[in-house]
């Protein structure tokens, strides 16, 4: 069969039928100088080539298309809800299991979250190389135009006008509308049982009261530690292990003695050998109710711990497919990856602390690295994260950091990228000497590094050990109420963010958007919108602010 046959009909791609007719004008030369014995081996070894060639290229086309399609609408946790849309509904790269995995592993490993969600999906696609292409993709066009913001707020004047102030408080209210879409898709996911909504409300009304690098790394971990003994039955577990030793209401010896007359042994190791099957036309489950209340006696069966609560599937039920199974490293390389992360975040507080006078841009550096590596919870945690580790230091006025907050949501990509504008901005207000234009450059490049290694780098290790680890049931368990403490932080962040939400001359550092009524119809209306009358992020975000300018005209004009 003639090499160039072979290929498009195994292909069946219009769009690789021109190249693989220029491939087999290629090797047409090479094969005449082939024995006829040999071309089968030839067209063989040709097919395979070809195949991988062709996969791999469209693999990183599909995803280069993907990502300039999607990367527009980049808008704070929303961006979980596109990507389910995008990779699970629509491409159908990742199932739905996998992608709560992913959501889970990418809430409670600390970096940008959606950053990290859209590597690892993109990683399982086409191999790491897709990842890092796909990154560079997410992140570039919003890290730009945050430069570029960078390079016009320092020449700003202390007071804008009052226009200015009421269009970044309207994009300020219909940030917090889209925050709480978000807040509200995620729970339906997360929610799978009394427990788990238990810890998304009190997650995030706990995260409320309190604000420290360490408190929300801690609720995620209760979070996490309170599914694992609800789901494998810990605290059943040890009552019943109590009754067998006598110290959990232990009865007196002539009582048990009955007892034990009264019910032979054999009758309830009958009874609990029955099989279920039968007894399902007694209630429609196929369990009778003297079966019931055997079963609700007797400790629990592996077999069943993962399936008793919440309905979530364990992960010996689910089988990823091969083609979605990440091409991950091994687990030693992925544990050698994450010791080599703690040695260099270790490594730079040494440095930094030894320093009697360390300069300003290693200052910038380590407050960065040190916030990518302890946000846990992404978009929404990393904004009060950075104003306390930027604007508390001196380096970014309170005033700038609002505008650069306001301004965001209209940009594309992750809101990491904010360490961009204020690591620019940091360097410019310094006494650094050269043009404007490079020190800010200097600024975004150690903003943009130092925020985002830290989780690409923690997750690309831990890839390596997931494999191993996603067999646990306590794993499973682990993750699902990390899930759920993680969504309730979103909640959070809707608090605190319409608290500072709205900006005038007289409150520079920001103040709370139910002030006034407008703001809060204007947030509800971006939270209506989303929901019910699928109107998009930045079309919502855009409405905003022109109802933020309807604002000025009536009451300041």
């Amino acid at each position: 069969m003639d090499i160039v046959v072979l290929l498009e009909l195994e292909n069946g791609d219009v769009r690789n039928a021109e190249l693989a007719r220029a491939f087999a004008r290629e090797i047409g030369e090479a094969r005449e100088t082939v024995p006829r014995d040999d071309h089968s081996k030839l067209a063989s070894r040709l097919h395979s080539f070809w195949r991988t060639a062709c996969a791999f290229s469209n693999c990183k086309l599909d995803i280069f298309k993907t990502l300039l399609t999607h990367v527009i609408h980049a808008c704070y946790e929303t961006n979980f809800v596109q990507l389910h849309k995008k990779f699970v509904q629509e491409l159908q790269w990742v199932d739905e299991q996998t992608y709560q995995e992913l959501f889970a592993i990418s809430q409670a490993l600390p970096g940008p979250g959606s950053t990290k969600m859209m590597y690892s999906i993109n990683v399982i696609r086409g191999g790491f190389g897709a990842g890092f292409l796909a990154l560079a993709l997410w992140c570039l066009p919003g890290a730009l135009g945050m430069y570029g913001l960078s390079l016009g707020i320092a020449k700003v004047s202390d007071v804008l006008p009052h226009a200015v102030y009421a269009l970044l408080s309207g994009l300020n209210a219909g940030t917090v509308g889209i925050i709480l879409l978000a807040a509200v898709q995620l729970s339906e996911k997360a929610i799978t049982d009394k427990l788990t909504r238990i810890i998304v409300c009190v997650a995030g009304a706990v995260g409320m009261l309190y604000t420290a690098l360490w408190y929300f790394p801690v609720l995620m971990v209760i979070g996490g530690l309170a599914t694992i003994i609800w789901d494998l039955k810990c605290l059943q577990r040890t009552r019943d292990a109590a009754r067998r030793k006598g110290f959990w209401r232990k009865k007196k010896r002539g009582t048990k003695e009955q007892d034990t007359e009264a019910v032979p042994m054999e009758s309830v190791e009958s009874q609990q050998a029955t099989p279920n099957t039968s007894s399902s036309s007694h209630d429609g489950r196929g369990v009778t109710p003297s079966h019931r209340h055997v079963q609700s006696t007797t400790p629990a069966q592996p077999s069943s711990a993962s399936s008793t609560v919440g309905e979530t599937p364990s992960s010996e039920s689910h089988i990823i497919p091969p083609h979605l199974q990440p091409q991950a490293i091994t687990w030693k390389t992925g544990l050698y990856l994450l010791a080599g992360f703690l040695i260099s975040f270790v490594t730079l507080m040494i440095i930094r602390g030894t320093l009697t006078a360390p300069p300003l841009a290693l200052r910038l550096f380590t407050n960065l690295y040190l916030a990518g590596t302890i946000i846990f919870g992404g978009g929404p945690v990393v904004i009060p994260l950075l104003r306390e580790y930027v604007v508390a230091e001196g380096w970014v006025s309170p005033r700038d950091f609002l505008l650069g907050l306001a301004i965001i949501q209209a940009f594309p990509g992750p809101n990491f990228n904010f360490a961009v504008y204020l690591g620019s901005l940091a360097l410019m207000n310094s006494s650094i000497s050269g043009p404007g234009a490079a020190v800010g450059f200097l600024g975004a490049i150690l903003g943009i590094v130092a925020i985002f290694t830290p989780g690409i780098w923690i997750v690309t290790g831990f890839m390596g050990l997931w494999r191993v680890l996603r067999s646990k049931r306590w794993m499973n368990a682990l993750l699902r109420g990390v899930n759920a403490a993680a969504v309730g932080l979103v909640w959070t962040a809707v608090y605190k963010l319409s608290s500072i939400g709205f900006i005038d001359a007289d409150h520079s550092v920001g103040a709370s958007l139910g002030n006034d009524p407008w703001w809060v119809a204007v947030t509800a209306g971006a939270f209506v919108g989303g929901r019910w009358f699928g109107v998009n992020a930045p079309a919502a975000i855009i409405c905003s602010g022109v109802a933020g300018l309807l604002w000025f005209a009536v009451v300041k004009v």
